[in-house]
């Protein structure tokens, strides 16, 4: 039997590209609410209860609203908003995180997707926390820049549309200054850290796209681990993986760069180590679609997990 999938929310970027990857395919059956009734409550509801799957593209109290609805409890539901990511009762949705994961995604009913800044800090350093090579209670800094479609409608006419009354003509945009980013508590609780990584990402003039770098002191760290050892330890947590790709080599100055694009249009998450021996420096980098790995593609794995189908369904899963 068919399962039913309702995307709540399909017009905004993240919705819509969930669509157009489920678009054509004959393994689940998409349904929609008519135009003139997307935001007619009752409308929704009956939708949202009718459904073996509904997949949130919401702003948080809209996705806390949704999920109110609900009263089948067959439903089960993908939460792409911040709302529910570190909340009781739903599971982490990135399948790739330890070893068992995907078979709690496959069983549960409430699966809350990934943030795109925090599945690439997530990927980076929850594996060298977790085996002891960087401390939970390390001092971490993470940089990043994506591109501006991360941002939604708001922002993308901003930088697109000259005639947008806030319209943006900078190449980089340095935000979240207050250091209290959306993003922060999820890295934090799925990292293992102690403390809240200080956090500094940016915009900039480019669609979609986005790097994200942790940088590392490792003559500081207990045992002084090399960059060798987070290479290796990167390497065995993602055995295997179809979406999450470490270099295979630890870099020391052979790649004279790295581009934010370079992922895009697929649900890769590509890691990289690149080390400074002499001066005990690594940096980690992770580089991803923020509209893939980091939303999108990220919910149509997780759907494909939950409802018993093939996990590279409908997703790019070449290599790094």
């Amino acid at each position: 039997m068919t399962a039913k999938v309702f995307i709540d929310g399909d017009v905004g970027t993240t919705g819509l590209q969930i669509r157009e990857r489920l678009d054509g395919r004959g393994d689940i059956e998409l349904l929609r609410l008519p135009e003139e009734r997307r935001k007619d409550v009752a409308a929704k509801a009956e939708m949202l209860n009718a459904v073996d799957l509904a997949i949130l593209c919401l702003p948080d109290d809209a996705a806390r609203e949704s999920v109110s609805l609900i009263e089948n409890p067959d439903t089960r539901v993908i939460d792409a908003s911040t709302a529910h990511r570190v909340a009781d009762g739903w599971v982490y949705g990135f399948p790739e995180y330890e070893s068992g994961h995907r078979d709690v995604i496959a069983k549960a009913s409430r699966v809350a997707n990934t943030g795109c800044y925090a599945v690439a800090s997530v990927a980076l350093l929850h594996p060298l926390v977790a085996d002891g090579l960087l401390p939970a209670d390390a001092p971490v800094t993470i940089n990043a820049v994506s591109g501006y479609s991360g941002g939604g409608r708001q922002l993308i006419a901003a930088f697109e549309n000259p005639e947008s009354q806030n319209h943006i003509e900078a190449a980089v945009r340095v935000y979240g200054l207050g250091l209290k980013h959306k993003h922060v508590p999820e890295i934090q609780k799925f990292s293992g850290l102690s403390h809240a990584p200080l956090f500094v990402p940016s915009v900039a003039r480019y669609h979609q796209g986005m790097i994200v770098q942790i940088p590392l002191q490792l003559w500081s760290l207990p045992g002084s681990p090399s960059a060798g050892d987070l290479q290796a330890k990167l390497q065995d947590h993602y055995a295997g993986s179809h979406f999450v790709k470490i270099s295979d080599k630890l870099h020391e100055g052979d790649i004279p760069h790295v581009e934010p694009e370079a992922a895009n249009g697929t649900n890769r998450l590509n890691l990289f180590v690149f080390a400074n021996r002499e001066a005990g420096q690594a940096v980690l980098i992770a580089v991803l679609d923020n509209l893939g790995k980091g939303a999108s593609g990220q919910a149509v794995q997780l759907m494909n997990i939950m409802l018993g189908l093939p996990e590279e369904a409908g997703l790019e899963a070449a290599a790094a």
